[in-house]
């Protein structure tokens, strides 16, 4: 077995059994970006082999403030899954590490993206969305050869209701307002993104395109974090609110999987 295939088989054996693994990039301080997307890669290729199916992209280290923080210049990207994906007012009960929540845009295509230069002229509505992320790796050590091995840190989406009053130019300039059990603790706004959703966008699609995974009709894009991201305990609920959008909420079991609505 190859040592990609050797990390995309541990990580994978990380989130089934929820034992987070220490990070590879101690093991392996040789490998580089082209090998961490790699692994990704092989873990996507034996999800899709067992029946798991794709539904779009996320985008990752979209603020200047996370870049700085992994010492890097651009984002990076991960899958979104369609057993991953819940609607506004689920609970979530399944078993997690250390689950985080991003308030975010999500674009929606409505064609494939043949020229990336166009990226923006294929969106054909968004959402708010929120982001559940969570890291196969311990204590959530990530750089960047770790969480771009693991899909980005990424794991499942809540999406809410299609907008298409907003026009897509004003998105970088939409507000965001997270709620953890009715209290705010995430503030945003739509341009933290590079500087709106759709500049997020735009590096994506070349991003993909050069590594030969065009974006494609239907897709949904997860477009990175509005504000700062909030730890997920059991028990917690939240409720996103972004402007000229429908409130978006979600439930994390308690301990016992069940979920009681918070008090005041």
């Amino acid at each position: 077995m190859s040592v990609h295939a050797d990390l995309a088989a541990r990580l994978a054996a990380a989130r089934a059994s929820g034992v987070p693994i220490a990070p590879p990039r101690h093991d392996h301080p040789a490998l580089g970006l082209a090998d961490a997307y790699r692994v990704q890669d092989l873990a996507t290729a034996a999800r899709r082999a067992a029946g798991g199916q794709t539904i779009g992209r996320k985008i990752g280290l979209t603020s200047t403030a996370a870049q700085r923080q992994f010492g890097v210049d651009e984002p990076d990207s991960g899958w979104l899954w369609a057993d991953c994906r819940f609607c506004g007012g689920d609970t979530i009960a399944r078993p997690l590490i250390a689950p985080r929540v991003e308030g975010e845009i999500a674009l929606v295509l409505g064609r494939d993206v043949d020229d990336p230069a166009d990226a923006a002229g294929a969106v054909d509505h968004f959402m708010p969305a929120l982001e559940i992320v969570d890291s196969a790796i311990a204590g959530w050590d990530v750089r960047l050869f770790d969480t771009v091995a693991d899909n980005a840190s990424g794991w499942g989406v809540v999406l809410g209701e299609p907008v298409r009053a907003v026009p897509l130019h004003e998105l970088a300039d939409l507000t965001m307002a997270l709620a953890r059990n009715g209290v705010v603790e995430s503030r945003g706004i739509g341009g933290a993104t590079m500087g709106g959703p759709l500049a997020a966008l735009g590096w994506l699609a070349h991003h993909a395109d050069g590594r030969g995974q065009p974006l494609r009709a239907g897709e949904i894009i997860m477009t990175g974090a509005l504000g700062p991201v909030l730890p997920a305990r059991p028990g917690d609920a939240f409720t996103l609110d972004i402007a000229g959008c429908a409130p978006v909420s979600i439930s994390f079991a308690d301990a016992t999987g069940r979920h009681e609505a918070p008090q005041g």
